[in-house]
């Protein structure tokens, strides 16, 4: 059975929504204040405190609050579990194609003789 990760599962229960990934493409760019970042979703400003929470939860972005204005940046090193967790499934599923690959090729040389 595979070990439970909680932060690998933070980190892809944070991405699952398209709010948050958007969120996190604009940020990107560079850090923006949360009303920036609420304007091109169409949510009310609550809604989207909630998705910067979970997002901040997970360790993806921070954010700071200087005066009534709160600004948040991403983590881009916080994304590196789940790149490592991505590249391991994929040498996996990697060597298991290439094991059939292998077991095709030897399947149809004895089928030809």
């Amino acid at each position: 059975m595979a070990k439970h990760d909680v932060d690998l599962s933070n980190l892809f229960h944070a991405l699952a929504d398209p709010t948050r990934r958007a969120v996190l493409s604009r940020l990107a760019e560079g850090p923006a204040p949360v009303s920036e970042l609420a304007d091109p979703t169409g949510l009310r400003l609550p809604t989207v405190m909630r998705h910067l929470a979970v997002l901040e939860e997970a360790g993806l972005i921070v954010s700071s609050k200087d005066g009534r204005v709160r600004t948040c940046a991403i983590v881009p090193e916080a994304l590196v579990p789940m790149r490592t967790w991505l590249d391991e499934q994929r040498a996996i599923w990697e060597s298991r194609l290439d094991r059939l690959e292998d077991y095709v090729k030897t399947v149809m040389k004895e089928r030809e003789t």
